[in-house]
């Protein structure tokens, strides 16, 4: 009987190759040999990199294959350093921590499928597309320059693609595409977040989005003016978080090793259960329904809308 690597492993980057101008290609294995976790179209990696460093990558290989993940890392100039240190200090050999696989950007029935792709943001979509048959889906994908489009000859090859390289072609035609879609049709958009803004400012109907980077901040209050008082059940602590300070800052206090990545509110990595009160959200990452029903938060954004929270930690 195969064994199966748990949701915590330690995997071995088997090689590394550029995908396209600034993008390199992981391809992740087990040291043992072992199957790796099955995984879903939509889902990503939590990776830890040698300096300790936690970053998320959608996987963009084939779900079928269990002896590899496949990443697809841009190179972010003015970054916050995770992708810098994956195109100069991680090669073949290199050891990385991975937790998951998970999946927050799943690929629901429907009866047609638009998908539309900014740059890396099409590494969550590829394996979507190659696991619909033809003439089910469309594919809109835009980047810098043809040069800078990752995988685009994999996707060259499937009907249905179209292929936006700016510094030919202009911008994506976001009002051509969208206008006139078959009731049903279900959109799929990854990229920055000027492209996901336009689309969906353009588009009413059934819109799924996943974010490399934190939403523009709504304007609104983020919490009781005075700051709010924030039980620590598991631990047996309680923590004052001042209006100045984040949640996630005070509870390092108590809990050093609580865990954290983005601080922005879009990577889901310090997702917490709240036992009681009233968590007010400010993440890309939980859906409304799943913010009406307060029942976890992320604490790197997140505030209180009273004077008091309990979480599970």
């Amino acid at each position: 009987m195969s064994t199966t690597v748990p949701l915590t492993a330690r995997l071995t980057v088997r090689s590394v190759v550029p995908e396209a101008e600034g993008v390199l290609g992981l391809v992740l294995t087990d040291p043992t040999g072992a199957e790796l976790a099955p995984w879903e179209p939509g889902a990503h990696l939590e990776v830890t990199l040698p300096s300790g460093t936690v970053r998320h990558y959608s996987l963009c290989g084939d779900p079928a294959d269990r002896s590899t993940y496949r990443l697809g890392v841009l190179r972010e100039r003015g970054g916050r350093g995770g992708s810098e240190e994956v195109h100069t200090a991680v090669g073949a050999g290199t050891v990385l921590g991975v937790r998951g696989p998970f999946n927050r950007f799943p690929l629901v029935p429907a009866e047609r499928y638009l998908f539309i792709a900014g740059g890396i943001g099409i590494t969550p979509l590829l394996p979507m597309v190659r696991s619909l048959p033809p003439g089910s889906w469309s594919l809109l994908y835009g980047g810098r320059s043809l040069p800078a489009m990752a995988y685009r000859e994999e996707l060259a090859v499937l009907p249905g693609v179209t292929l936006v390289p700016q510094d030919t072609a202009g911008l994506p035609d976001l009002d051509g595409v969208l206008a006139g879609l078959p009731a049903g049709t279900a959109v799929y958009c990854c990229g920055p977040e000027g492209l996901l803004r336009a689309v969906e400012e353009r588009w009413s109907g059934p819109l799924h989005t996943e974010r490399f980077g934190a939403a523009p901040d709504s304007g609104e209050d983020h919490g009781v003016g005075e700051g709010f008082e924030v039980e620590l059940r598991r631990s047996g602590r309680t923590v004052h978080v001042p209006p100045d300070r984040t949640l996630l800052d005070a509870v390092r206090e108590v809990v050093p090793g609580v865990a954290y990545s983005c601080e922005e509110g879009f990577c889901g990595t310090c997702e917490t259960k709240v036992i009681a009160g009233t968590p007010e959200h400010h993440d890309s990452v939980l859906g409304e329904d799943e913010k009406a029903s307060g029942a976890t938060m992320m604490i790197c954004v997140g505030r209180s809308r009273g004077a008091r929270l309990v979480l599970d930690l």
